[in-house]
């Protein structure tokens, strides 16, 4: 049977994603991502700094509604 608050019998309850503004250097995106996938934040950011220059700017935009949306 399926319970309506999506909590099973002995099942972590589900992640969220937040920003951490505490560890981050801007809003907190790259850190908060690092925390919800449980990898390095050095690693987001080199990630998306290569994303950047890459994708001629455009990861700049995702950055920012992510920013404006989290939280």
């Amino acid at each position: 049977m399926n319970n309506l608050d999506g909590h099973s019998n002995g099942a972590p309850p589900s992640r969220s994603f937040r920003l951490d503004k505490a560890n981050g250097k801007v809003f907190g995106v790259c850190a908060g991502i690092g925390n919800y996938f449980d990898i390095d934040t050095m690693l987001v950011r080199i990630g998306f700094v290569a994303a950047t220059l890459l994708g001629f700017g455009s990861p700049v935009l995702i950055y920012l509604a992510v920013a404006l949306i989290a939280d």
